[in-house]
């Protein structure tokens, strides 16, 4: 049903702008399936964490976690069942962890110290972590997504050592490790995702 959307969407914007290839179309018509497909994904999801009673939480943790994975990116799993999966489980885990993990403060600071150091290292790597279907290749975009990937991360970790709400510490600490492991080699050749600007520089040295 979405990919029918999608098609029939990405055909009406082909027939008001003749000048998009057939390239650009796959582009136009991976993004449409990307927006319209999050609107199910983020009910569902939340669906899900009431039945599991951390609708709450979960709401609380796709809102303070949004702007790093918008920044940093991420693999894309290739059906639409595999990503509702994904989403569900980041979100409602994280959720979980925070709820029911307890941490002692020296365990906090060491752990966020530990998370940081990894994610400056993985961002440098690897951030902003794009696909193969919407690559990110003007160097100017790549550059401003890997400071903001710097930034959001740090904040979120200081947020996370001197709030005082547990739960919502846990969750920053939680969620932003898992999303830094997200953007991975290691998770992408799991996942069997690739990135879009290797893909696209591969494609132009040939």
């Amino acid at each position: 049903m979405i990919d029918k959307l999608c098609s029939f969407l990405t055909n009406k914007i082909r027939k008001e702008m003749p000048e998009i290839d057939d390239e650009r179309a796959e582009v136009i018509m991976y993004g449409l399936q990307l927006i319209i497909g999050e609107i199910p994904k983020i009910f569902i999801t939340l669906a899900i964490s009431y039945i599991l009673g951390v609708f709450k939480l979960t709401l609380i943790t796709l809102l303070i976690l949004m702007p790093y994975r918008t920044f940093s990116g991420g693999f894309h799993l290739k059906t639409h069942i595999g990503c509702i999966v994904s989403t569900t489980v980041y979100y409602c885990g994280v959720a979980l962890l925070g709820k029911y993990i307890i941490l002692e403060q020296t365990i906090k600071y060491i752990l966020a110290i530990v998370i940081w150091i990894f994610g400056m290292i993985m961002i440098k790597l690897y951030a902003p972590a794009d696909t193969e279907n919407v690559p990110i290749l003007r160097k100017s975009e790549r550059k401003q997504k890997k400071i903001l990937s710097y930034i959001t991360l740090s904040i979120g970790l200081i947020i996370a050592v001197i709030i005082n709400n547990q739960q919502i510490s846990n969750i920053l600490l939680f969620g932003n490790l898992v999303q830094t492991i997200m953007i991975t080699r290691l998770a992408y050749k799991i996942t069997g995702s690739k990135y879009g600007y290797e893909v696209y520089q591969n494609a132009s040295a040939n």
